[in-house]
């Protein structure tokens, strides 16, 4: 079996666990000390883009083996002359074709336009404790930057201190924290997207949303994810919480109400309980009648309201994915995700994540094609996001290129979180007071955080001082230090992206295209459409020669 390099002596990086193609381990830790490539970007932000210990080193790549289908084996194009893209006011003179000059802004949405900074949006960040004990830094990190963040299904549902009367939320004091905590930071750029799955719906999330915040948020339809093929899941160790969720009307496993199952519990041989949500669409019976629902959902959406609509998609087969694409089209929603298998989660059954549906690569290529389909047709296409396994500069590259022109965003899960972790795990030593509010692991930093960085955020957080800048002197009492993490990392994506597409000519994210890739193996040029490395620009070659 082909396994992932778990270290990388140029970066002076190295997995914990397993390494995924992401760069990630398979398994990321709340407590983790280090230090994969994502983990300490979160410190050192663009400087990780570089070998290290300047001066006394060379390096030379290790990437020459392409093996298999997977976005490692897409290649990003370079060009010798040329320039695309360039802002108003800037020439195509070599001092004003610089990657800083690179605009990584995009925008998506039909009607609305939704600014995005930086390509990039959150995962669903939903019900799982761990979204819930770390949003704050990953609310105003993300705010602060100015990129898109999901709060994911069933946090109402969950949640102890919601009252639901007559089946509908009167008050969901979890939700109101997750939007406010986002929104006071809020300045134009991003957006915060509230996903719905079937338990939502019945609880009424959609009306309780925009009667209390109108146009401010954007609601999101789930379809799916790329992790599982079944519902939401948590788990939770106390009988009386199980009791909770399975009066709530969830599905809770074992079956908290049993006799035996309780003194199973009492006993210690049951130690948990796992709760998951509904499949959705399970009354219907054919693509057609799939369409019909959606479509009245999305009229009764709209006649609550709401102006954006996004709907969340897995790695099913061709059909959902079609399904998904026209009718999102149709519907003239504002964005679709397609998260392909590979991607990430906070409890699903781990051989289902190992074993159930398409990986993102293929799901991503077909949904470019599929795209293409509709647009020849005549369709003003929805705009897309793909995710599933996306952690890296290179891979925001790779596939806002794949799905070119249809890809606005790259929807990141797991490495987008790594820097709450680690920022509120170093606030909690600098500020032992603030341990126990900020989840904080760690009773010390780590030898190697305090040789490398220092002991203060000053010296720690290499975006510190630009946060500092955009919010005064003053306000920086308040920002969490996940949320400068936050900050520094997007920086290191930032400029890495810049970089790519500087080399590639392209100076704004719409001039991206498939044909600023090639597929490094003949099975990926199969797979995705993108020539073989050798064939590109083969011909054009030839006729230079020959002139």
């Amino acid at each position: 079996m082909f396994q992932y390099q778990k270290s990388n002596d140029v970066l002076n990086t190295v997995n914990r666990g397993n390494a995924a193609e992401s760069g990630l381990c398979t398994l990321c830790r709340a407590d983790c000390k280090g230090k994969c490539e994502t983990w300490m970007s979160t410190m050192k932000g663009r400087k990780m883009l570089y070998p290290r210990d300047f001066g006394t080193v060379t390096a030379g790549s290790s990437n020459i083996n392409h093996v298999g289908v997977s976005y490692n084996n897409l290649r990003i194009q370079g060009y010798n002359y040329g320039a695309n893209g360039l802002a108003s006011g800037l020439s195509n003179s070599a001092d004003d074709c610089i990657f800083p000059n690179v605009n990584v802004e995009t925008t998506f949405g039909k009607n609305v336009k939704t600014k995005s900074r930086i390509p990039i949006m959150t995962g669903a960040l939903g019900s799982t404790f761990i979204a819930a004990k770390y949003w704050e830094s990953f609310a105003v990190g993300a705010a602060l930057v100015g990129f898109p963040i999901v709060v994911g299904e069933n946090v109402v549902g969950v949640d102890k201190a919601a009252v639901i009367e007559n089946g509908k939320i009167v008050k969901a004091p979890e939700l109101d924290r997750r939007i406010e905590s986002y929104m006071k930071y809020y300045d134009g750029y991003g957006s915060i997207i509230i996903q719905m799955n079937v338990e939502d719906a019945r609880n009424g999330v959609a009306e309780y949303v925009i009667n209390k915040y109108g146009d401010d948020v954007i609601i999101e339809l789930k379809w799916g994810q790329g992790a599982k093929d079944i519902g939401g899941e948590i788990q939770v160790t106390s009988l009386d919480y199980a009791l909770f969720l399975k009066e709530r009307g969830y599905i809770v496993d074992p079956d908290p109400t049993k006799a035996d199952v309780q003194e199973s519990f009492k006993s210690g041989a049951i130690k948990a309980f796992a709760r998951h949500s509904r499949l959705g669409y399970t009354n219907l019976n054919s693509a057609d009648e799939v369409r019909a629902d959606f479509m009245e959902t999305i009229d009764y959406l709209r006649s609550l309201g709401y102006k954006r609509i996004t709907l969340k998609t897995g790695s099913y087969g061709m059909e959902a994915l079609a399904m998904a694409i026209k009718f999102a089209t149709e519907a003239k929603l504002d964005l679709l995700t397609i998260d392909g298998s590979g991607g990430g989660t906070g409890m699903s059954p781990w051989n289902m994540m190992e074993s159930w549906g398409v990986p993102s690569i293929f799901l991503h290529s077909k949904a470019y094609e599929y795209g293409q389909i509709l647009k020849e047709q005549g369709y003003d296409v929805v705009d897309m996001a793909f995710a599933g396994g996306l952690a890296r500069e290179d891979h925001i590259f790779k596939a806002l290129a794949l799905g070119a022109p249809f890809t606005k965003l790259v929807c990141m899960g797991r490495a987008l979180m790594i820097p709450a972790f680690l920022g509120a795990n170093i606030e909690s030593v600098i500020h032992p007071e603030r341990r126990e509010r900020l989840n904080g692991n760690w009773d010390a930093l780590p030898k190697h955080i305090v040789d490398e960085f220092g002991t203060s955020p000053e010296e720690i957080f290499a975006g510190y001082f630009e946060v500092k800048e955009k919010v005064g002197a003053e306000a920086m009492k308040d920002i969490p230090y996940g949320a400068i993490g936050v900050w520094t990392l997007a920086d290191k994506l930032t400029a890495g992206l810049q970089q790519l597409m500087a080399g590639a000519r392209k100076f704004s994210i719409d001039q991206l295209s498939r044909d600023d890739l090639f597929a490094a193996n003949r099975e990926t040029e199969k797979e995705t459409g993108i020539s073989f490395l050798t064939e590109v620009g083969d011909d054009i070659a030839k006729e230079i020669l020959r002139r």
